[in-house]
């Protein structure tokens, strides 16, 4: 096995190779959690992996609780399945907190004030079951709670970690927070060893193949909790080594390398790409910089057999969408052939026509 296969098995594993699943919230289950800081784009990369739905049935999803938005995993929005929601806070809230720790400090926010915030928030959202985050900050400036800039952010976080709030429903266009036990009532406790293996299982079973330290990027945990989490799966999982590195995949898993062509417009964040500490399967080292920044920004890739060839970006009108893409190398005809169809299934997904043009690197 080799890094080139690493990336077409992966292409199986996340289900951008064919996917049996046909309702949003159960691809959001079966990958975890999907990064989701841009939201139009997390749309996208629920509906990359299911042809044919669009991004009217995602918002709805999203809209009726069948998918969550939160933060989870690493200080950032995810997309999470409502039945995971529960153990997965437990399980890496705690260090989702002690990441923000030093710049709580700096905001002059204290526990005894997040507290106080956090009951002003449950109670105003049992009364007004949606509203957004700056219908809560004003409600929070009246009780004398500082609530501009930063701080707006940080208290919002905490009363996601605490599991307070999550994602509403959208008012025009704007985000709104509502209470999580309106949508989901708290289900049984499990242990932080059946977390700390689920999430595991989760992880190795949509994202392999993989190695320990993806794991550990991915979901938060630190490499002795990692190490733990996979140790106690290892019976589900065999392994593949490349030199120094050990990838782990299921045992079941099919391992038969797909000799089709593929081609896909993954959307910015997408897991493909950032859920891997070593991303060098997917995407050469000299291209790294191009397809995202050292402060994390993770841009739109474009994808020929599993492989990084350009970067794209979009530009939305009335009827149509234009679709920029710059290559890293000229590619083949056939791989431009193949990209102009997959942005068909783009424009489709938006209920617009496409054209595509390009740009040199």
């Amino acid at each position: 096995m080799n890094l080139k296969d690493i990336a077409s098995l992966r292409l199986q594993s996340q289900q951008l190779a064919g996917t049996s699943f046909k309702k949003p919230q159960d691809l959001v289950q079966w990958m975890g959690a999907l990064q989701a800081q841009d939201y139009n784009m997390s749309k996208w990369a629920v509906g990359i992996r299911i042809p044919g739905t669009t991004d009217q049935a995602i918002e709805k999803a999203i809209s009726d609780g069948k998918i969550i938005r939160t933060h989870v995993l690493r200080p950032t929005w995810h997309l999470v399945s409502p039945d995971d929601i529960h153990w997965m806070l437990q399980l890496t809230a705690p260090h989702i907190k002690a990441l923000t720790k030093s710049r709580d400090k700096e905001l002059e926010l204290t526990e005894k004030l997040y507290t106080k915030s956090n009951t002003l928030i449950e109670k105003t959202l049992s009364k007004n079951k949606h509203l957004t985050r700056e219908e809560l900050m004003a409600e929070l400036a009246n009780h004398h709670i500082k609530a501009d800039g930063n701080r707006a952010s940080h208290l919002m976080i905490r009363a996601e970690l605490e599991g307070i709030v999550c994602s509403g429903k959208l008012k025009g266009k704007t985000h709104t927070y509502t209470l999580l036990d309106d949508l989901i009532k708290s289900p049984k406790k499990i242990s932080r060893e059946e977390a700390l293996a689920k999430l595991a299982s989760i992880y190795f079973f949509s994202h392999a193949p993989a190695t320990l330290k993806d794991f550990s990027w991915w979901s938060g945990l630190s490499l002795t909790d990692s190490k733990t989490a996979l140790e106690s799966i290892k019976k589900k999982l065999t392994e593949e080594k490349i030199g120094a590195e050990t990838y782990w995949l299921p045992a079941a898993f099919k391992t038969s390398l797909s000799k089709k062509t593929s081609a896909h417009f993954l959307p910015a964040f997408d897991e493909y790409i950032i859920s891997y500490k070593d991303r060098t399967a997917s995407l050469a080292l000299d291209h790294q910089p191009v397809a995202f920044t050292t402060n994390g920004i993770f841009r739109p890739i474009l994808l020929v057999d599993g492989q990084g060839i350009g970067i794209w970006s979009r530009t939305i009108k009335k009827e149509i969408i234009t679709i920029e893409a710059t290559f890293f190398k000229s590619p083949s005809k056939d791989a431009r052939l193949l990209l102009e169809r997959e942005a068909e299934l783009y424009g489709a997904f938006l209920n617009k026509k496409t054209e595509v043009v390009y740009t040199k690197s």
